[in-house]
C-alpha cells in the first residue's frame, strides 16, 4: 500500500533535512513514486516554506532564510540591506565587489545567452564577486520564481531577462520587476515609457540598428527589394522596426506582404514551411533578390530547401543572417549581424556592481541617474 500523502511528504522532508539537498529524479526513484507525484508534493511543501526548489533539486530551508516559493517584500528588503552591509564589512574596496553575490535570471545558458552569461561572469569575477544563475526556459512565471529563489539564497543584486514575448512587457505585465528589494538591471529587454520597468537600468543590443545595417549593406550590393524573415521571438519586433525604417529611409521597393498566418498558433514545422513558401514566392513572383533571416539556424536549414525549389543562394537570393552563432559554420559561410552578446553581459554586470557599491558608500542617497545602454551589433561579411 502506498503511504498517505502526509507520511510521504514527511519522509521527503526528513531526507532533505538530513542530506541538505537531493535531486528530484533520484528521490522519486528512491521512494518508489512517480516524478509527477513527487513534483506535486514538492510544490505543496515549497508553498508552505518547508523546502526550497531549484532546477531538478530540492534543498532544506536554512534557519533565518526566506523560502524560495515566497515573494520578496519589505522583510526581504531589510534582509538584503543587512546582507549588503555584511558584504561591505568583508572589505570590498572602492571599485571592487568582494563578498557580493550577483544573481542572473536568463531563459537559457545555450545559444544566444551563452555569451551573455560568459560576459557577465567574467565581469563579476574580475571584481571579486560571485555570479549565480537561474534558468526560466521561457516558462510562464518562472522568471519571478527564479528571481525570488536567487534572492532567498543571498543575491545582493539581479541581472534580469524576463519572459516577455515581445522583448518588452505586455499590458499588465512586468510591474513586479520594480518591486524587487535589490538593485536590478534588465538584460536584453526594454520597457516602453510610462511602464514602471522603464525606470530600471537596462543594457541591451540595438537590434533595430543591426537590421538596418544589414539592409544598408545589401543596398550597397545593388539590391532594391529586400525581405525580412523572422520567427516570433523577443528580438523580432525590434528587428522589424529597424528593417522597416531602413527600407523607408533608403527609398526601397517594399517586399511582398506576408500571407495571413491563420487562426491559432503555428508549430515550428508550420512556421518553417510558411517561411520557405514566402521566400520562394517573393523571389519568383515578387522581385525580391535579398533577405535578412533570423536566425542562423533557420537560414542554414532553409538554403538547401530553397535550392531544391530552384532558388539559388546567393545568385537568386542573397542572404544575411541575424545572431551570428553558427553562420560561419554553414557549408558556404554566411554574412551575419552579430549582437555584442558578451559585451552586453559584461556591461550589465558592471552597471549592477557600480549600483551596489554606490549604495554601500552612502555618498549619494538619491543614486546616480538610471542608464539605458544599447550596444550596436556588428556586421560580419563572409565571402
Amino acid at each position: 500500500m502506498r503511504p498517505h500523502v502526509d507520511q510521504r511528504q514527511a519522509q521527503v522532508l526528513a531526507l532533505v533535512r538530513a542530506r541538505g539537498s537531493v535531486r528530484v529524479a533520484e528521490l522519486a526513484q528512491e521512494l518508489g513514486i512517480s516524478p509527477v507525484t513527487l513534483r506535486r508534493d514538492i510544490e505543496a511543501m515549497a508553498a508552505r516554506g518547508e523546502i526550497q526548489r531549484m532546477h531538478g533539486v530540492i534543498s532544506r530551508v536554512e534557519p533565518g532564510s526566506a523560502p524560495a516559493g515566497g515573494r520578496a517584500g519589505a522583510g526581504e528588503a531589510g534582509a538584503s540591506a543587512a546582507a549588503l552591509s555584511t558584504a561591505a564589512g568583508q572589505g570590498a574596496p572602492t571599485g571592487g565587489g568582494e563578498g557580493l553575490v550577483i544573481g542572473m535570471v536568463v531563459p537559457t545558458t545555450e545559444y544566444y545567452y551563452a555569451d551573455v552569461v560568459r560576459g557577465a561572469r567574467a565581469a563579476v569575477e574580475s571584481r571579486g564577486a560571485r555570479l549565480t544563475v537561474g534558468l526560466t526556459r521561457y516558462l510562464p512565471g518562472e522568471d519571478r520564481t527564479q528571481a525570488d529563489r536567487l534572492l532567498s539564497t543571498g543575491a545582493h543584486g539581479l541581472l534580469l531577462t524576463p519572459n516577455w514575448e515581445a522583448g518588452s512587457p505586455g499590458p499588465g505585465e512586468g510591474a513586479w520587476t520594480v518591486e524587487l528589494p535589490v538593485p536590478t538591471v534588465l538584460v536584453e529587454r526594454w520597457a516602453p515609457p510610462g511602464h514602471p520597468a522603464a525606470a530600471l537600468d537596462r543594457v541591451a543590443s540595438d537590434h533595430a540598428h543591426g537590421a538596418a545595417r544589414a539592409v544598408q549593406h545589401l543596398v550597397g550590393l545593388g539590391h532594391r527589394r529586400i525581405a525580412l524573415a523572422s520567427r516570433t521571438t523577443p528580438t523580432t519586433a525590434r528587428l522589424r522596426a529597424g528593417y522597416e525604417a531602413a527600407v523607408a529611409a533608403l527609398g526601397l521597393e517594399p517586399a511582398p506582404p506576408w500571407p495571413p498566418a491563420g487562426p491559432g498558433p503555428l508549430s515550428d514545422a508550420d512556421t518553417f514551411a510558411r517561411t520557405l513558401e514566402y521566400l520562394c514566392d517573393a523571389v519568383t513572383a515578387g522581385g525580391v533578390t535579398a533577405a535578412l533571416i533570423h536566425s542562423d539556424t533557420d537560414a542554414i536549414m532553409l538554403i538547401p530547401r530553397l535550392q531544391a525549389r530552384g532558388v539559388r543562394v546567393p545568385e537568386d537570393l542573397a542572404l544575411i543572417t541575424y545572431d551570428d552563432e553558427v553562420a560561419g559554420l554553414a557549408d558556404v559561410p554566411l554574412s551575419a549581424v552579430a549582437p555584442a552578446k558578451r559585451e552586453v553581459g559584461a556591461r550589465a554586470a558592471d552597471l549592477l556592481l557600480d549600483r551596489l557599491l554606490e549604495r554601500l558608500s552612502g555618498e549619494n542617497p538619491q543614486g546616480s541617474p538610471r542608464q539605458h545602454l544599447e550596444l550596436l551589433p556588428r556586421l560580419t561579411i563572409r565571402t
